[in-house]
């Protein structure tokens, strides 16, 4: 596993979590993702700093102490999973890319929702 960078945990409902992985995969990749397991939420690993300003309704933004670890096959959150797996290419999500995925995969389940 690459070294961990620095990062805050962006957490939302699992199927609106799951249409932003998607939509973050097809368009401009994804960076780790955890899933708890009771299946009620993901969490998205993103640059440490960003719960400072993040302000986006039904999702939370929690500063960590994910300092200068490393990540292993465990995932650094205790009761998570991996549903996106480090890597390289990408170490975190952009919160802005994030931020625009979520916006997205709100208004596609709403849709969803009312046919």
């Amino acid at each position: 596993m690459p070294p961990a960078p620095d990062w805050d945990l962006v957490t939302v409902p699992s199927r609106q979590g799951l249409e932003a992985v998607d939509i973050l995969r097809l368009r401009t990749g994804v960076g780790p993702v955890l899933h708890d397991t009771s299946g009620d939420t993901l969490g998205f690993l993103v640059p440490a700093g960003t719960a400072g300003g993040w302000d986006l309704p039904g999702s939370a933004c929690t500063r960590t102490d994910g300092r200068g670890t490393r990540f292993t096959d465990e995932p650094p959150v205790a009761g998570a999973g991996w549903l996106v797996p480090p890597r390289g290419s990408h170490p975190v999500t952009d919160p802005v890319l994030l931020r625009m995925a979520l916006g997205e995969a709100a208004r596609t389940l709403e849709a969803a929702d009312g046919l």
